[in-house]
């Protein structure tokens, strides 16, 4: 049975879709953050840095136990390949998939965790600073979700691989959605267009209400508790 450790909204929403996606048995575990399980003496054996999601895959003699969002991906596309939710292996397309998939987990999702965690990247205590911070960092993500938008239209859509559905659609769009609650203002100028939402952007947006359809999607978005606005 595979198990994934998750706290919903976060990071496991992507191997949770992806599982949903999959079709396959799996068991979920919440890692209640409000109440700080994911610093448990209990987690940090599953993972030492105190991170959501886990997977644990009980199959083998000894369960092998995952962290990293990517790899978790990697694992479920290695160990259920028939679905076929990522190209061929030793195929150019395979060679941009990684390069998309180590670039969302690499550039764009710590620079998300540096717009929502600030204090971890100053030592400063002028909210000056941590305003600029969030502000220079809202600028840079924008110009990622400029990137997201222009690979859908360099593909030829609907998803990020053209007409191929794959994981990276479920990264882009988890990623997408965490700047959702980003400041309209930057500098205490209005940002306009709102670069870091995937609504300003003519090829995002639809694909995020794409993804928003399915129904692995809808299912996450029950099985979590998720409430309005999802995008």
């Amino acid at each position: 049975m595979l198990t994934l450790h998750y706290f919903p909204s976060n990071a496991s929403m992507t191997p949770h879709i992806l599982l949903e996606e999959l079709g396959v048995p799996f068991e979920l575990k919440l890692v209640d953050r409000t109440q700080g399980v994911h610093k448990s003496a209990e987690y940090l054996k599953l993972n030492p840095n105190g991170l959501i999601p886990v997977l644990v895959d009980d199959e083998y003699a000894t369960p092998l136990v995952l962290y990293e969002t990517a790899a978790i991906c990697l694992h479920l596309l290695d160990k259920f390949p028939d679905e076929k939710l990522a190209p061929a292996v030793g195929t150019p397309e395979r060679a941009h998939f990684y390069k998309w998939l180590v670039w969302m987990t690499n550039t764009l999702q710590p620079a998300i965790i540096m717009y929502y965690y600030t204090d971890r990247y100053t030592s400063s205590n002028d909210p000056a600073d941590v305003s600029a911070i969030k502000a220079k960092t809202q600028l840079r993500i924008g110009d990622m979700l400029r990137q997201l938008d222009e690979q859908l239209a360099q593909s030829g859509g609907p998803w990020m691989l053209g007409e191929r559905f794959s994981v990276l659609d479920i990264y882009a769009f988890m990623l997408a959605r965490w700047t959702r609650g980003f400041e309209s203002v930057i500098n205490g100028a209005p940002n306009t267009p709102k670069a870091s939402d995937p609504s300003a952007w003519p090829r995002l947006a639809p694909f995020m209400h794409r993804m928003l359809e399915r129904a692995s999607v809808q299912r996450v978005i029950e099985k979590e508790g998720l409430r309005a606005p999802l995008i």
